[in-house]
């Protein structure tokens, strides 16, 4: 009996590894050897056109001493201080907006998520034509207030990254529609007790609304970070770093040297650091939350 339960046990292991063995292929093959090879590469020189050798924590010191990486780090930097927290507070405003008990809110929040399922192209091309310095309809808007000077948004230095962070505003939608879910699970005896306690709005938002939903907000923070210092195909598209690489991107600069420059041992150092920034912004966002996020029930 025991023999023939611990057959029956070896066949279905089998079966179970087999069912899984697409997936494992995939990530094997696509996942786990290039974040290997990648890793192996960033200590190499390599042109993709010659074999990589071996030379160590080259690359990283190059990288200590190129003005470019600063340039497009800082650049990086000043984004993702801006897009995020305003992204952040402009779909928790709009969330609680579109939470109220209205006549057509259905129709509202279909409006304020249709442009998160826009393709990034496309997005992108409409963008450039509303930013145009001459025929874009907020110049043309601006001028119909009185502003003489409407700014050149991607063809000045100074106006081009307010004009992607305000374009970042545009894809709030999965964003609003997380925070919308979170705020279905707020406990209505919560708001009914700060209403015998006479609470204001504005007091029930900050005491009972924020900390309930501070799980959501985490989340939203993290996937904030991560998405904003990988900021690549939107600025690609409008300025292609410019003018005077005022919006040169790390992850631009990072598919340069790996396509363009076909400096790939170079571009996998850069990929790695920029990893690396991004597990101790995250790192970093986890130690904090012990001490705003409310989980319910501890």
């Amino acid at each position: 009996m025991n023999r023939r339960r611990f057959n029956r046990q070896v066949r279905a292991t089998i079966k179970g590894w087999g069912f899984l063995s697409p997936w494992l292929i995939g990530f094997f093959a696509f996942t786990f050897v290039p974040i290997v090879l990648s890793l192996y590469y960033s200590l190499c020189h390599y042109s993709l056109l010659q074999p990589p050798i071996y030379r160590g924590m080259d690359n990283y010191r190059r990288l200590s001493h190129d003005p470019v990486f600063w340039k497009v780090l800082g650049n990086t930097a000043i984004y993702a201080a801006f897009a995020l927290p305003l992204g952040m507070i402009a779909a928790l405003g709009v969330a609680m907006l579109l939470n109220a008990k209205i006549r057509g809110v259905t129709l509202y929040r279909a409006i304020v998520f249709l442009p998160s399922l826009v393709p990034t192209v496309a997005s992108a091309m409409l963008w450039l034509w509303l930013f145009n310095a001459k025929l874009g309809l907020i110049n043309v808007c601006l001028r119909a207030l009185g502003v003489a000077n409407a700014p050149g948004w991607l063809t000045d230095a100074r106006w081009a990254m307010p004009a992607l962070v305000l374009m970042s505003l545009w894809g709030i939608g999965n964003m609003v529609v997380i925070y919308l879910a979170g705020l279905q699970d707020v406990p209505r005896e919560l708001y009914e007790a700060a209403d015998i306690d006479g609470a204001s709005n504005f007091r029930k938002a900050w005491h009972v609304t924020l900390p309930v939903l501070s799980p959501v907000i985490f989340f939203n923070l993290i996937m904030g970070i991560i998405g904003t210092l990988q900021v690549f195909a939107t600025p690609f598209i409008l300025t292609g770093g410019g003018p005077a690489r005022s919006t040169y991107f790390f992850t631009m600069y990072l598919y340069d040297n790996a396509f363009s420059y076909l400096k790939m041992g170079y571009a996998s150092a850069m990929a790695w650091v920029q990893l690396c920034i991004v597990l101790v912004l995250t790192a970093l966002a986890a130690w904090s939350s012990k001490h705003w996020v409310h989980y319910q029930g501890r």
